[in-house]
């Protein structure tokens, strides 16, 4: 009988430099969907001065060999500049930005504000109902946070996807 090796899924954190023009977005979209690779995460935010580029940075997952896959489909569109896999690159830092609606009166409140303090959410809407929770932090910290403020009365999540970059002093 013969066995089939079968890849490990891995999570990778790619930024991708691209000019910033119209359609940019629909075509790195598009090469995704065509292939049925999926997105896990993406942002976007113009960094020059001119407004000439753009950094998007995407989350997903697959096996190593899609991950080389999509890294050089990225690298084939004309208007990338460059493609950088910062799992692969070394140690790097993430972030995201969560806001968090929680409803509650009495001791469930209370205990929300509670584990708010604990997180350092800061609490930037508030009503005799109700919270909104700003949280800043991995994506495990943030998801850590909604898990427990589901049993104290979560009402919605809004997150930005991850931002990412490299440690120390160079450019990826």
């Amino acid at each position: 009988m013969m066995q089939i090796k079968q890849e490990v899924e891995e999570r990778h954190v790619l930024t991708v430099m691209v000019d910033n023009e119209a359609g940019i977005l629909a075509k790195i979209a598009g090469l995704f969907t065509a292939r049925g690779y999926n997105i896990d995460s993406l942002t976007v935010a113009d960094i020059t001065e001119n407004h000439s580029v753009s950094r998007i940075t995407i989350v997903t997952h697959g096996p190593p060999s899609q991950i080389d896959q999509i890294h050089a489909q990225l690298e084939r569109l004309v208007p990338v500049h460059k493609v950088v896999d910062l799992t692969e690159a070394g140690p790097h830092v993430q972030r995201e930005l969560a806001l968090i609606k929680v409803a509650g009166v009495g001791e469930k409140r209370v205990e929300a504000l509670r584990v708010a303090d604990v997180f350092r959410a800061k609490a930037v809407d508030t009503t005799t109902s109700s919270f909104v929770f700003e949280l800043t932090g991995s994506p495990e910290k943030i998801d850590s946070f909604v898990a427990i403020m589901r049993e104290l009365g979560l009402v919605e999540v809004g997150r930005t996807g991850i931002v990412a970059m490299m440690r120390g002093a160079e450019e990826a």
